[in-house]
C-alpha cells in the first residue's frame, strides 16, 4: 500500500512538474497605475530595492515614493533639469544629475535631505552611476561629451574623462570598468573606473543610436536599447555584439532580472519587451507587454520583479509660430502616472 502510494504521488509531482514546464516564461501585464499627478515633465527612475524606494525625476525636483505601495514618501527639491538619479547603499547617500544647472545634487538616503552640490565639468550631466568598486559616481555630460568623476564619499570631483561622443545610459561591471553609450557614434566606451581612463571604443553595429542599457554581471552580458528598433546583447568582454532582437519604437531604457534571466526594453511606441538570452547568442522566451504611450523609461526592482514605467497624457499641440514652427503637445494636468508592471 505505502509503495503504490509513493507512486501517486510520483506521478502527481511529475504531472505538476510538466504543467509548469507547459506555462513557458512569466507573463507579464500593467497591473495597475500610480496617479502621481504633479507639473513637469520626467526622464529617468530608480528603484532602491533595499530600502524600497522608487526616484522619479521630475524637471526642477525628484519625486520619492514607497516601491510597495505607491505612496508618496517626500521630494528631493531644487534639482533643475534633473535627469537621473544614482545611489551608493553603502555611504547611504544618493546623487542626481541636474542638466539645466550642471550640478550634481548629493542627498541623505534616509532624510532625502540635501547634503551638498558638485559643479560638474561638463555641459548637462544626464545618465549618473555608482560605481562601488572605485566609490566614484559618474556623470555623464551629454552637451559637451566628457563624464564627470566624483568621490562619492567626499562629493570632491575627482577628475574629467572625455568621450568620443554623446554619452547616453551607463552600467559598472563591479570590477572597475564602466561603459557607457555613445549616442551619435553607434558606439560604447569602456572605462576605468579608477584610473579614469577610456581604455576602449567598442562599435555596435547593426544597434544604431544606444540609448538604454542593462548588465548581467554573472554571464558577461549587457543589453542595448537601440534606435533602429533592436535590443542587442554585448559581450562586456570582447565588445562582440551576440545577439539581437527586435522590440518598439522610441526605445530608452533597458533592465535586467537576474532572479528570472530577463532583458527588458522599453519604448516610447507603448511596448515593453520581454527577452531571454539562452546560452551565449540566442534571444527566446519573447513577449511583448502592451504599456502606453510615451512609457519609454523605465526601472526595474529585482526584489519584486516589478516594473515602473512613468507616462502621462498630453492633448493636441497649440498653433505653430515663427518662433516655434513645430510646437510640442502640452502633457495634460495631473495626468502623469507610473504603470507597475509584474508577473
Amino acid at each position: 500500500m505505502g509503495s503504490r502510494r509513493a507512486l501517486r504521488v510520483s506521478a502527481f509531482l511529475f504531472l505538476v512538474a510538466l504543467a509548469g514546464l507547459a506555462a513557458g516564461p512569466p507573463s507579464y501585464k500593467v497591473a495597475k497605475k500610480i496617479e502621481a499627478g504633479g507639473d513637469g515633465g520626467w526622464d529617468y527612475l530608480t528603484v532602491d530595492s533595499a530600502a524600497r524606494r522608487l526616484y522619479v525625476s521630475r524637471g526642477t525636483r525628484v519625486m520619492v515614493f514607497d516601491a510597495d505601495t505607491g505612496a508618496s514618501v517626500g521630494e528631493i527639491p531644487g534639482t533643475e533639469g534633473v535627469h537621473g538619479i544614482a545611489i551608493a547603499p553603502e555611504l547611504d547617500r544618493g546623487f542626481t544629475s541636474n542638466g539645466r544647472a550642471n550640478t550634481i545634487t548629493i542627498f541623505d538616503r534616509k532624510t532625502l535631505k540635501t547634503i551638498g552640490e558638485v559643479k560638474s565639468t561638463g555641459q548637462n550631466p544626464d545618465a549618473i552611476l555608482y560605481d562601488p568598486a572605485s566609490k566614484r559616481v559618474f556623470a555623464f555630460n551629454g552637451r559637451s561629451g566628457n563624464a564627470t568623476a566624483i568621490d562619492a564619499a567626499t562629493g570632491e570631483v575627482a577628475g574629467t574623462i572625455p568621450l568620443d561622443g554623446k554619452p547616453e545610459f551607463a552600467q559598472a561591471d563591479g570590477e572597475g570598468r564602466v561603459f557607457v553609450n555613445l549616442e551619435d557614434k553607434s558606439s560604447m566606451a569602456v572605462i576605468d573606473s579608477k584610473k579614469l581612463a577610456v581604455l576602449s571604443t567598442w562599435p555596435l553595429a547593426p544597434c544604431e543610436e544606444p540609448s538604454g542599457m542593462a548588465v548581467d554581471r554573472a554571464h558577461h552580458r549587457l543589453f542595448v536599447g537601440c534606435g533602429n528598433r533592436m535590443m542587442a546583447a554585448v559581450d562586456m568582454r570582447t565588445g562582440k555584439v551576440v545577439a539581437t532582437v527586435p522590440i518598439g519604437e522610441g526605445v530608452d531604457a533597458n533592465g535586467f532580472d537576474s532572479g528570472t534571466g530577463l532583458a527588458f526594453a522599453s519604448s516610447g511606441d507603448g511596448t515593453l519587451t520581454a527577452a531571454r538570452l539562452d546560452g551565449a547568442d540566442k534571444f527566446t522566451d519573447i513577449q511583448t507587454i502592451s504599456t502606453e504611450p510615451r512609457a519609454r523609461t523605465m526601472a526595474l526592482d529585482e526584489k519584486t520583479h516589478r516594473i515602473f514605467l512613468p507616462t502621462a497624457r498630453f492633448g493636441p499641440p497649440p498653433p505653430a509660430t515663427t518662433a516655434t514652427p513645430r510646437p510640442r503637445p502640452s502633457m495634460l494636468p495631473g495626468s502623469f502616472a507610473i504603470l507597475v508592471v509584474e508577473r
